[in-house]
């Protein structure tokens, strides 16, 4: 039995420990706006927080985040600074297709917890390994450049 809070809310899960974060989230517990892409922590697709930190969920075992606060992107947006990224992405009308998002929201959220005021070179770090088959990186870097000017302004 591995104990995870989710969202803010403790769950058992009894799985073995090796199984992966991504088929706890999606499977057992009906969470599927985290993404299965290449399965492989290649793509970004699956992204969540671990205690903040953003974590690829498909190769990650429910054994490594025992105790920490996991969030997904059905909470992301309890969050100021995920609120405002989400904001951003419908601003700048991000999506197109829609599928790599939540790992693209995700990871631009650590981000701008960790750095308020990224670089070019920052946001390209950050986002590299979340990949968008639709090719809307400008708009991604435009949405989060919108959230660090906003929060410039209200520091």
């Amino acid at each position: 039995m591995t104990t995870l809070t989710i969202n803010g809310s403790r769950r058992q899960i009894d799985l073995p420990s090796d199984t992966p974060l991504l088929w706890v989230l999606r499977d057992t517990l009906g969470l599927t706006g985290t993404k299965f892409g290449c399965g492989i922590s290649m793509c970004g697709a699956c992204t969540v927080h671990a205690d903040g930190e953003p974590v690829r969920s498909c190769v990650t075992p429910i054994s490594a985040v025992a105790g920490k606060q996991i969030v997904t992107i059905e909470a992301i947006g309890q969050d100021e600074t995920g609120r405002q990224v989400q904001e951003a992405w419908l601003s700048v009308n991000v999506p197109q297709c829609g599928y790599c998002q939540p790992g693209q929201i995700m990871s631009a959220t650590a981000l701008l917890k960790q750095n308020p005021s990224p670089s070019d070179a920052d946001i390209d770090k950050a986002m590299s390994g979340n990949l968008c088959r639709c090719g809307t990186y400008p708009r991604i870097r435009a949405a989060i450049k919108q959230v660090a000017g906003a929060q410039e302004v209200e520091s």
